[in-house]
This record gives C-alpha cells, structure tokens and sequence, in this order.
C-alpha cells in the first residue's frame, strides 16, 4: 500500500496522526533504552568527567543530520518551508531562550523530551516537572506570559529564507552539511569506544538521531500528497506538542488531530515498552520540599524558554540543527552555556562533584 492509498483510507488527519504516533514510539523506546540526555552531555562535557553521555547524544546529533542531509541530497526532503527556515526568527529568543532552557535543565535534572521518558517509567517527579512545563509553554505561546514571550522575540529579529540557512550563508550545500555531521559521527564513534558503551546505548542513540530525521521526512510526504488539510514540513519537537496535547485534555474535543497529537502519546508508549523490557519500571517520588522547589523552577525556566528559543533540546537542539537552522544552532549554544553555568554556580558548591547521575536513579534529595 503506498502513501496515496493510506491517505484514502485513513484519511489526511488520521494518517499524520498514526505517523506521529509511530515515530514517536520508535523514539521513546530508543530514547530510554539510550538514556539520551543533553543535560547529561552537558554537566559531562564542562566537568570533563568521562565522554559516555557525550557520546550517545553525539551519535543521534550526527544520526539526525546525516539522516536528514542525505534525505535532502537525493532529492526525497524539501525543507525550505520549514518554520525554522522559511519564518521571520527571533536570534534574541533563540539566545535568551535558549539560556534559560539549558538553566531549567539543571534544575530540573532532564530536558522536556527526557521528562516525558522518565515520566513513562514511573518517575512522578518528572510527571509533575512535565506537567508544570506544559503549562508554562501555553501560557507563554497564548496566556499571561506571551506579551513579555513576545517583547523578548522582538529584540532582534531576522527575515526568513537564506539568512537563517547556515549553509546558505556559507555556501557549502548540503553535501557539506553531510560532510559536518560526518565529522562530529566519528567523534561520537571515538568517544563511544573510549568509554566502552554498551551496544543498546550507542545503537539506541543512533536511532533517536534516526526518528527526527525520518520525522522531517514523513511530514514533507505526506504534506506533498495532502490535498484538504496543510501538513507542515516538521520534526520531533516538545515544548509546542506538549501545550498541545494539554489543551486537547482540557478543552472541548473540537481540534484536528495532528502529528504533534500523536508524537507525545508515542513517546510515552514507547518509552514505557522500553523500560517493560529492561525491567526498569520503578514508581519514584520527591522527599522533601527542596527538591520540589526546584523541579518545578526548572519546568518552568524550560517551558518558557522553550518556547522563547522556538524549540526545547531536541526541537531546536536536534530537529533545527538538522537542517542548519540559524536561530536552532543559537538555541543550542546558549542551552550548553547555560547549562555549564548554572551547574557550575549551584550543583557543585553544594556537592563539590559533578552531577552526572541519571534523573532515574538520582535520589531527589540530592541537589
């Protein structure tokens, strides 16, 4: 059955919506069985404290632009209309938003994508973080923050088109967006041998990097054979989706479904699966009242600044750079600057180590 058949079938809705579901699971169930982390990569990365993290975040950064940039190259993916590419950006949102994300990270010990995964495996301190983040992400797209979302947006602004393409901008094409992701796969190879990762992790990784790319794809496709309803060429993203799938809990069931409805459901799904699997099922809480304090700072340092920047770690971290989004790569910087910071001036005067531990086996009394 080919993609024009599946769209008679289901119909246009429905067909993006199971598409969303599907590379959703995919990414949930690789995601946790990777235990993909920016965060991680981060505290790592600035402590030099091991390269394992580092490693797997690089093989799905790489596996997306590789993915994503060969999809490009052969013809198959148009991503010019891409919200990333195509709208006016915001480099002051990007920047700014982009810092307080990579704050609320810390605070939060995880990004949104990862509070979603853990929240699957019966980690209740990241259900409430995800919740309070998906809150702050509609009230700064539509509610009481979005004037202030908005002025911050306005600071500075650039037009749509070849000034947010960076290999526009320097003239290399996508083959050497290719070549980029080329390099930065054999570090992540490199650092994968040097700190003996198992198999599942760097496969796992790999595979995270893989769904964003076939993500892009999938939307392109099926946007191009849509004829009643206008499919925008997308990626994995969370701060949006995740205020989606809220409102569409809290109010009246009268919005079409899309593939931001199916990809956090997915996730969920999958990630659950992956835990099944690896008997990692565990139900955690918080235990004291200083360790919710800061939970819930950093879900909403995140979900502001997520949808400041115009996407959280994976959405412009991963999805934007893929594409070589401008305002994505700006995002991502500031969410490593700070991130390095705010782990430097809170975690490590109180524990005088490195914060490396995954949220899941993190006791949530320690900072």
């Amino acid at each position: 059955m080919d993609l024009g058949q599946l769209l008679d079938l289901l119909g246009e809705n429905a067909t993006i919506t199971l598409a969303g579901l599907l590379i959703g699971t995919l990414f949930g169930f690789f995601a946790q069985r990777s235990r993909f982390c920016l965060r991680s990569a981060v505290v790592e990365f600035w402590n030099r404290q091991g390269s394992a993290r580092q490693a797997i975040w690089l093989c799905a950064f790489s596996a997306a632009i590789i993915a994503t940039q060969t999809f490009i190259a052969l013809g198959w993916l148009d991503v010019s209309q891409a919200r990333q590419l195509a709208a006016t950006g915001s480099l002051s949102g990007a920047l700014l938003g982009g810092v307080l994300f990579g704050i609320g990270m810390i605070l939060a010990r995880g990004c949104s994508s990862r509070m979603l995964v853990l929240a699957a495996n019966g980690n209740l301190r990241a259900l409430l973080t995800g919740l309070i983040f998906a809150v702050t992400a509609q009230a700064s797209l539509s509610g009481s923050l979005a004037p202030l979302r908005q002025w911050l947006s306005g600071l500075w602004t650039i037009a749509g088109g070849a000034g947010r393409d960076l290999l526009a901008t320097a003239h290399v094409g996508h083959f050497g967006g290719l070549l980029f992701g080329l390099l930065w796969l054999a570090a992540a190879l490199h650092f994968t041998r040097r700190s003996r990762l198992p198999h599942r992790e760097w496969l796992g990784g790999i595979g995270t990097g893989l769904m964003i790319a076939f993500a892009w794809l999938a939307t392109y496709r099926v946007g191009r054979e849509a004829f009643d309803t206008i499919v925008p060429v997308q990626s994995l993203s969370f701060t949006g989706p995740s205020a989606d799938v809220l409102m569409l809990v809290l109010s009246a069931p009268d919005r079409p479904w899309d593939f931001d409805i199916g990809l956090v459901p997915g996730v969920v799904l999958g990630s659950f699966i992956a835990a099944l699997w690896g008997r990692e099922l565990k139900l955690e809480g918080f235990r004291d009242g200083h360790s919710m304090r800061r939970y819930i700072a950093g879900a909403i340092c995140m979900g502001f600044g997520g949808m400041l920047a115009g996407g959280c770690a994976v959405g412009a971290g991963v999805s934007g750079a893929a594409i070589f989004a401008l305002t994505a790569w700006l995002s991502l910087i500031g969410m490593w600057l700070g991130a390095g910071l705010t782990d430097r001036l809170i975690d490590h005067p109180e524990r005088g180590q490195p914060t490396l531990s995954d949220p899941l086996k993190t006791p949530d009394t320690q900072p």
